[in-house]
């Protein structure tokens, strides 16, 4: 049934982007009159950014919005994560998070607010710093929705609990906040709801995924053991580099032959390093790999074929026992994310409802990952959403639909939203989600 829908998806938004208007439903005029204060916000958090375990400026600023709304914060849960809570009388309690780290890359949008900032990378490396996924947006939108709540807080009841989260770029933060203790230090919510920009819908609009929406992420880190000698006497030799190119080749067979069609699954080889120089038949080769899928059963199935496809290729290689690679599946997994589709339906009928239906697009699963996951799949899970926000500007948007101009995506130097459209239509649509849950009838 979800491959069904996935397919439909597409076919709507298609028939959906011809028809755009070229103007965003205004947002409440308190909603517009905020977005003097926001702005300057979004500048300063796009000129600073921090990378993944570095955030304490950027949590420190998200903190001192949140305590200015009202709401009592607490920091350095799970590292630089930060957690404010507004108590406002009986109801449910809901979770809001966003992200806050930023990614190595050299911005080139030539913005009058462009990051210039370097910084030292977990490898020792001296990197750019960019935020270029839009976390910057997320924040913004984030300290729009807790003055609005604040402001407003005569018109809902119950708990709100805002989630400043690190280390999302690199999978990590939500599982170190919930090992912190976010869900027993602090109340426990009843749903939780984040949003992400969209590199490839128009600033103004809301998209919904429901089901399946973003992968299961695992990186696996392969170790090929060999015997080197001279490039001259390859038979007194077990070559590394022969046996893992067999590996590779090998590996592509896994989503060919043993996941079922309509289950999406990938296996990718990003990385292979082995051998100094051309003579040399060495003694090592290491491969990295990344693993994507939906379900958690695809997700054991491909792990195990990697290793039983890379352990039986050494053994049929000749090479002894002491000598079988090294199979490592790294710690930093992000779980796939499910959109509750109840809770979808509820909040993207109460979105449409504000901004028009024009202004909502289906939008397709992708094989990202996205660490927000974690915080639905708690025992018992917790029904989440997480929608995407448009971000491009519309005359690139028309570019693109017209024209086939490329859109720069995210995680790359020339991303850049549309910031007033952006913001104020993501403050609108959450803090309307966030109505939807905890209103007054």
């Amino acid at each position: 049934m979800k491959h069904t829908h996935i397919a439909r998806a597409a076919i709507s938004v298609s028939l959906a982007v011809a028809t755009l208007p070229t103007l965003a439903a205004a947002p409440p005029p308190d909603i517009t009159a905020d977005y003097t204060y926001l702005e300057s916000l979004y500048h300063h958090l796009h000129a600073n950014p921090e990378l993944s375990f570095q955030e304490e400026h950027t949590a420190a600023r998200v903190a001192s919005e949140l305590r200015k709304a009202g709401f009592d914060v607490t920091q350095n849960v799970g590292g630089h994560g930060l957690v404010g809570v507004m108590r406002n009388g009986d109801g449910p309690t809901l979770l809001l998070r966003t992200d806050l780290d930023a990614l190595p890359v050299e911005e080139r949008t030539n913005l009058p607010y462009a990051s210039a900032v370097r910084a030292t990378e977990q490898t020792g490396q001296d990197v750019a710093v960019m935020h270029a996924c839009g976390h910057d947006v997320h924040m913004t939108v984030f300290a729009g929705v807790a003055r609005w709540m604040a402001k407003h807080n005569s018109e809902w009841s119950g708990t709100l609990v805002m989630i400043g989260q690190p280390a999302e770029e690199r999978g990590a933060g939500a599982k170190a906040m919930l090992n912190d203790g976010l869900f027993t230090n602090f109340p426990r919510p009843d749903y939780n709801l984040a949003l992400h920009v969209s590199s490839n819908h128009p600033a103004g609009t809301v998209a919904f995924v429901p089901g399946w929406a973003m992968a299961n992420v695992d990186s696996v880190d392969i170790t090929i053991h060999g015997i080197g000698g001279h490039g001259s006497a390859p038979h007194t030799t077990k070559d590394p580099i022969v046996l893992a190119a067999s590996i590779i080749m090998d590996l592509q067979t896994i989503v060919a032959r043993e996941i079922d069609p309509l289950d999406p699954a990938v296996v990718t080889v990003g990385s292979i390093h082995a051998g100094a120089k051309h003579n040399i038949i060495s003694e090592r080769a290491d491969l990295q790999i990344t693993v994507r899928s939906y379900s958690d059963d695809v997700r054991e199935t491909l792990l195990a074929a990697i290793e039983r496809i890379t352990i039986n290729n050494a053994k049929a290689f000749g090479l002894p026992d002491d000598k079988l690679p090294d199979v490592e599946v790294k710690d930093e997994f992000t779980p796939s994310h499910y959109n509750d589709p109840d809770l979808t339906e509820r909040i993207r009928a109460a979105i449409e409802a504000q901004i028009g239906a024009d202004r909502i697009l289906p939008a397709s699963p992708v094989m990202g990952g996205e660490d927000f996951s974690r915080y639905g799949r708690q025992d018992p899970p917790i029904p989440s959403l997480m929608f995407r926000l448009g971000a491009i500007k519309q005359d690139l948007y028309d570019a693109s639909t017209r024209r086939g101009v490329v859109l720069p995506s995210l995680h790359t130097p020339y991303f850049a939203p549309d910031p007033q459209p952006t913001i104020t239509t993501g403050v609108h649509a959450m803090t309307t989600a966030a109505m939807e849950i905890l209103g007054k009838e």
